[in-house]
């Protein structure tokens, strides 16, 4: 058959569902072929939407999502949803085309040295350019894109190798199986935290690629260890265990900075410390710490200690064996107390405030449904007060913090579970950098709802500004009738105004079924009050 032929059944053999991405020249006879299959191909309106939407579809499912584009231009505008993807660690697989073989040596149309481009963006990466190559060359793909840490890799097809013809059939792929770590070191973990007298977890992303949260959540109804988890790591352990406390991540002092300047042993399991980096809450480098993850830490002056490096379940289960007594947790519930602090954040007024719009969607989701979050100030008080049940679903860029990512998040999280609830949680800003994938939500019928914090301006990078300089510069900007432009994509529309119930609207959009946009004027003035509320922690423990 011919490669472009061989190539899809190969993706086949490896189980993609979906490929997101636009087509070109260069790329036709793949898609020809890819005509043929049973994976459906879908079309986005920007080759950076398709990237995010594989990006999220990774993160997901456990699977590499595929993304697809032309090359040149096409190439060069998956580069921020597969960078993204990269310190997200979410599995991905990007193809590109490329000129013929005979033009890469040479000035040619549309050609630039994709593979240099996308070499420190991705895991591996590489050309097909003998036939025969092409099952191992996918085969591999898939696997490196799904080893721990898991990432993004990249395949150029030219376009003359993809009419060429093989006789190679594809390679099945295989399941990966990581060893136990070994027994001593598991013992020794077990004694630290058998001695410890006040010890807090750390719950990473790692967890939730790993598929651990049955054992983490074993292990602290055992042991009744304080977890906080990072952003990316929400709802590995329930908001309503008692020993939950808080996420962290938000880069400065924080109510949970008392737990950790308290704690004897900081145990941390898939932490990748891209999200919040070990010198916000071990500051003196001093702190006893337990690593446990599938793969080694990350080399840091202020994160060093054991490492027990192997299966995360299987290390948690050995661990939840060996716990001798549980702690004692009244001082994690007196942490607990101290970081929910809701009660200091009015609800009333409008625009309305954060903590209001973010009440409203707690209050209309089932323990499953799935909130993809974009980039701004709204992710930070997602993160500290959605608070989920389960993980996975609340999804959140915390490595790169790629804006735009939300609604083709939101797109892939819906063609993944269309059975769910999935909400879209954007910026202004976020939005207008997707705005071409509205019309693809409504191509595909598909039952989202977009909820837009609308403050006409970039409500984070102003929140620094006036932390830092004490005034706003280059961050405001007007903005179109939301809900008149909605509607013309084919969405229904919704504007909370100053006498309306938030949880009213949201009723009314997830009852009456298509793509949804509610516009929220947001009061951004309490992020102030967020950071001065922090920074008058005394910490009475």
């Amino acid at each position: 058959m011919k490669v472009s032929e061989l190539f899809v059944t190969c993706l086949e053999a490896e189980g993609v569902e979906f490929i997101f991405g636009i087509p070109g020249e260069e790329n036709l006879k793949f898609l020809n072929a890819l005509s043929a299959s049973d994976i459906k191909f879908i079309l986005t309106r920007d080759e950076r939407g398709a990237a995010f939407m594989a990006n999220v579809y990774g993160r997901l499912s456990g699977r590499p999502g595929v993304c697809l584009s032309t090359l040149g231009p096409g190439a060069t505008n998956l580069i921020t949803g597969v960078a993204d993807a990269v310190l997200d660690f979410s599995p991905l697989v990007a193809i590109t085309a490329q000129v013929e073989l005979s033009k890469i040596h040479k000035e040619s149309h549309q050609y630039i040295d994709i593979l240099s481009l996308f070499n420190p963006i991705t895991k591996w990466n590489t050309r097909v350019t003998i036939p025969e190559t092409l099952t191992e060359i996918v085969k591999k793909a898939f696997k490196v894109s799904r080893t721990e840490k898991k990432g993004p890799v990249h395949i150029e097809l030219p376009e003359d190798v993809a009419l060429k013809h093989t006789d190679a059939r594809p390679l099945l792929p295989e399941e990966i199986v990581y060893p136990s770590p070994p027994q001593a070191l598991l013992e020794k973990a077990a004694k630290l935290i058998n001695d410890a007298g006040f010890p807090i977890i750390i719950a990473g992303n790692g967890i939730v690629r790993s598929g651990a949260s049955e054992a983490l959540r074993r292990f602290v109804s055992k042991s009744l260890i304080g977890v906080t988890t990072t952003f990316m790591g929400m709802g590995v352990i329930a908001s309503e265990d008692e020993s939950f406390i808080s996420t962290v991540g938000l880069q400065s002092r924080d109510y949970v900075s008392c737990g950790f300047g308290m704690a004897d042993l900081i145990i941390t399991v898939g932490y990748d410390t891209v999200e919040f980096l070990p010198e916000y809450w071990n500051p003196e480098g001093n702190k006893t710490i337990i690593h446990i993850g599938t793969t080694g830490a990350e080399v840091d002056s202020h994160y060093s200690g054991l490492e027990v490096v192997g299966d995360i379940n299987k290390s948690l289960d050995y661990l939840t064996d060996k716990i001798t007594a549980p702690k004692d947790p009244s001082c994690y519930n007196t942490l607990r107390d101290l970081v929910i602090c809701e009660d200091d954040f009015p609800e009333t007024g409008y625009p309305l405030k954060p903590i209001r719009i973010i009440k409203a969607l707690r209050d209309m989701l089932n323990d499953d449904d799935i909130v993809i979050s974009d980039v701004g100030a709204h992710k930070i008080w997602l993160a500290r007060f959605l608070r989920p049940s389960r993980e996975n679903t609340v999804i959140i860029s915390n490595g790169l913090s790629a804006m735009g990512i939300s609604i083709p998040g939101a797109i892939a999280a819906k063609l993944l579970y269309p059975e769910r609830k999935v909400i879209a949680v954007t910026g202004d800003g976020g939005l207008m950098m997707s705005l071409g994938e509205l019309e693809t939500a409504k191509r595909l019928g598909l039952d989202i709802v977009i909820i837009v914090y609308n403050d006409k301006g970039l409500g984070l990078i102003e929140w620094k500004e006036r932390i830092n300089y004490k005034r706003e510069f280059f961050t405001r900007f007007g903005n179109p009738d939301w809900v008149k432009l909605a509607e013309s994509f084919g969405f229904r529309g919704f504007r909370v105004e100053r006498d309306d119930h938030p949880e009213s609207i949201l009723k009314d959009a997830f009852a009456g079924g298509g793509p949804v946009l509610i516009d929220c004027p947001v009061d951004y003035t309490e992020n102030l009050r967020l950071t001065e509320v922090l920074g008058r922690i005394i910490c009475p423990m």
